[in-house]
């Protein structure tokens, strides 16, 4: 490998002296003159028709300055596709789960906001709600969409290869169903926005987000504005997990706020609001039917999974791919049927999560443990012999290029002890192993690519602007290492632009797995060309061809006499005494097939690389309470490049501590009715440091052709790899087959009974 002077080393990332002594500032945070308190009126209800909407005694209290309702919008309805637009900002025909928006209030201060929604009286028909998926696909009430037949959704069918035909030659055939509860992101930044009119009648929005540009253009179409005239302005942001990719209506209603009353208005949602009305993750029923030969390699699969969509479309043609999509490209498995269907409830809207599809992974790793048990195959081999492999197409014709699938499997294995613990452990003590994959980005059309500029001051220091959003997985630390590093700086000579929809140029977003890949590898562009001009300039200096030099330490030499140097902030200098200013831009668009569609076409090359991950967790069951200890968890994941060992090791744990810790034995909702009853932090139970075991991380290259210096996605693999392994570590110490998730004490109690009743 190249001897790098930044990039792979260990290094504290540039945003954390802010964060940790309390310098950066959140949405929550920001103060503007002359601004105003919003607050969003919403249903108490989960189905009803909205009959009336009086706002006149909320108008004429003292303090109020606007009130608006869904007569006061353009009647722009929101999806993320032009066939799954059904979500209006503020509604005005009925309301489809408890929290949906009604009306909004802007006021001198909260106090007078909250007495203002007390005010507002609004008028329902109360209809019948439905708040399971098969019983709204069952439902004989009132649509809670009217275009959408038996409340579904979206369905996404996929079926290749000779699925019929192969079961008939499986050696081995198990049909399972699992189900899983729906969970929730918990970001510790409560969503809050705020937003403003400027003097040119530009709006400005500050605000969490998963993509800047991904909030620009749906605010642009609700409003009926040109695109260049909203501006989503940078701001520090406390985690996405997938929550905060897409439009909120919070945002559209606060912008309307602030345009009715002419001044800056700001929403801070509460705990609960931050839980019911942004979005989460999906609850599902899958089925898998699994058919292999007598070495346990899977010849045929199908799998039917319906998934509790919520109350709006949000992701749904993503999210009712992503689970599928993972798998197959986890596992070979090329003659394989999926029909997955998103339903209507009269539920909260779910969208995309870190761990989406614990219910379809878990119980497809599950599976392949019962198989594996019938056929006297350890986990580890049967992962083994159907993981995938460099070279493969999956099932949906993408080409895998780097893969070291098996070589996470192997070290994780080694690390873990897998082999000699497995079977040989001591009564109520189990280990357990998973495995997944997960995609670098998906088509995207005009968004699916990245462009950065760099500029070089006068005084040898660099500002790099780039669209890439940092939600806290270090974005903006990678793209400064790779300036420097393309540079010749250090990274305290870089001052980063960046997630500002008005400076920096279009960006997929985070949430698509491609900050890195994509972004970083158009600031290492643009670097490249920038070093260019640089080194054309400091040739004639150095009397030296320019493919001769190299730059680090601020300074630019001849590599085979590095004494023959020049500090860059001479050559800046040289450079515009010549009247040349040294910038330049670089771009990076992937190789995807455009053509390729969730629905209509789901077949082609979805994106140019893919992480993928193996967990090994090792756990002590008590029997008499069903608790869970958790002795070690082992993570390692195919990285492609480890640009920075230290982040990536976060990325590890925190994968650990969401997918596994908290996603597969504490977190889930409880419901009466359509009403959360555990929206908060005090009965939503998240994993706190005291409750994570000790975690072994191991980073493991493969070197992607495609990904800057070898990088690709780089953490998610481990969340649901680690929701797997949980599963099955549980389930080995009780020796049970668990089925329903998460697994929290009464389930596992319940298991341990029932077999030793049947015994």
């Amino acid at each position: 490998m190249p001897d790098y002077t930044l990039i792979g080393k260990r290094m504290p990332r540039v945003d954390s002296r802010a964060k940790v002594t309390g310098k950066a500032r959140y949405t929550a945070d920001l103060k503007l003159p002359g601004m105003l308190v919003g607050k969003i009126k919403r249903s108490p209800h989960a189905h009803a028709r909205i009959l009336n909407i009086d706002t006149s005694k909320a108008e004429a209290l003292p303090g109020v300055k606007a009130v608006v309702t869904g007569k006061d919008t353009e009647g722009v309805k929101w999806g993320v596709f032009a066939y799954t637009q059904d979500q209006q900002f503020i509604q005005t025909e009925k309301v489809r789960y408890i929290g949906d928006e009604v009306a909004g209030v802007a006021a001198i201060d909260e106090e007078t906001a909250l007495k203002a929604l007390d005010l507002i009286v609004v008028e329902y028909e109360e209809l019948p709600a439905v708040f399971n998926p098969m019983e709204a696909m069952a439902s004989a009430t009132e649509l809670i969409h009217e275009d959408f037949p038996n409340n579904v959704n979206i369905h996404v069918n996929i079926d290749t290869g000779s699925v019929d035909e192969n079961f008939e030659k499986a050696h081995y055939i198990r049909e399972d169903t699992f189900v899983a509860q729906e969970e929730s992101y918990f970001h510790a930044e409560p969503y809050a926005v705020t937003a403003r009119f400027d003097h040119e009648d530009c709006l400005e929005v500050w605000c969490p987000n998963g993509g800047p540009h991904m909030k620009a253009k749906p605010l642009s179409n609700a409003f009926k504005i040109p695109l260049h005239k909203v501006k989503i302005r940078k701001i520090t942001i406390g985690g996405a997990f997938g929550g905060r990719s897409e439009i909120c209506p919070a945002d559209y209603i606060c912008a309307l706020l602030a345009k009715k009353t002419g001044n800056p208005v700001k929403i801070v949602f509460t705990r609960e609001e931050n839980t019911i009305c942004t979005r989460q993750g999906h609850a599902m029923i899958t089925t898998h039917k699994t058919g292999v030969d007598n070495n346990g390699r899977v010849l045929a699969r199908e799998t039917t999974c319906y998934m509790d969509g919520g109350a709006y479309s949000s992701t749904g043609p993503i999210a009712t791919s992503v689970p599928f999509l993972s798998m197959e490209q986890a596992y070979r498995m090329e003659s394989v049927r999926y029909n997955g269907y998103r339903v209507y409830t009269n539920k909260p809207i779910r969208g995309m999560i870190r761990v989406h599809g614990r219910g379809f992974a878990c119980g497809l790793d599950t599976q392949l443990d019962m198989i594996a048990e019938h056929l006297g195959i350890d986990p580890m081999e049967m992962r083994i012999r159907n993981s995938r492999q460099p070279g493969d197409y999956t099932s949906t014709k993408s080409l895998v290029t780097s893969c070291a699938m098996d070589e996470t499997i192997h070290k994780a294995a080694l690390k873990s002890g897998f082999k000699e613990k497995w079977g040989k452990l001591p009564p109520f003590h189990g280990i357990g192993i998973g495995t997944n994959s997960v995609q670098t980005g998906f088509p995207m059309g005009i968004r699916g690519g990245s462009q950065a500029f760099i500029k070089f001051n006068e005084d040898g220091q660099a500002t790099v602007m780039s669209g890439v959003v940092d939600n806290g997985q270090g974005n903006e630390n990678m793209l400064v290492q790779i300036a420097a590093e393309e540079l010749g700086l250090l990274p305290e000579d870089i001052h980063l632009v960046n997630a500002d929809t008005e400076i920096t140029s279009s960006d997929p977003g985070s949430y698509s797995q491609v900050s890195t890949f994509v972004g970083g590898h158009a600031v290492k562009v643009a670097a490249g060309n920038c070093r260019k001009k640089l080194f054309e300039v400091a040739s004639k200096i150095l009397k030296a061809a320019p493919e001769e030099l190299a730059a680090k330490n601020r300074l630019i030499f001849v590599k085979n006499d590095p004494e023959k140097a020049i500090p860059i902030k001479k050559v800046v200098r040289t450079s515009l005494l010549n009247f040349n200013s040294v910038n330049a831009e670089g771009g990076y668009w992937p190789n995807v097939d455009m053509k390729r569609e969730w629905v209509k076409n789901p077949y082609g090359q979805l994106c140019e690389a893919f992480s993928f991950g193996t967990t090994i967790v090792e756990v002590k069951v008590d029997p008499e309470t069903g608790q869970v200890e958790v002795l070690e968890a082992t993570a390692a994941q195919d990285v492609g490049y480890a640009l920075n060992p230290l982040v990536l090791e976060g990325q590890f744990e925190g994968s650990i501590a969401m997918g596994g810790q908290g996603g597969m034995l504490t977190e889930y909702h409880e419901w009466d009715g359509g009403r959360c009853i555990n929206p908060t932090m005090l009965d939503y139970k998240l994993p706190l440091c005291c409750d994570m075991p000790p975690i072994n991380n191991i980073i493991v290259e493969s070197i992607d052709p495609k990904g800057p210096y070898g990088a690709k996605e780089a953490g998610m693999s481990i969340a649901m790899s680690a929701a797997q392994a949980y599963s099955g570590a549980v389930s080995n110490a009780i020796g049970v087959y668990l089925d329903s998730f998460p697994l929290t004490p009464d389930k596992i109690l319940a298991a341990i009974r029932e077999k030793a009743a049947r015994e």
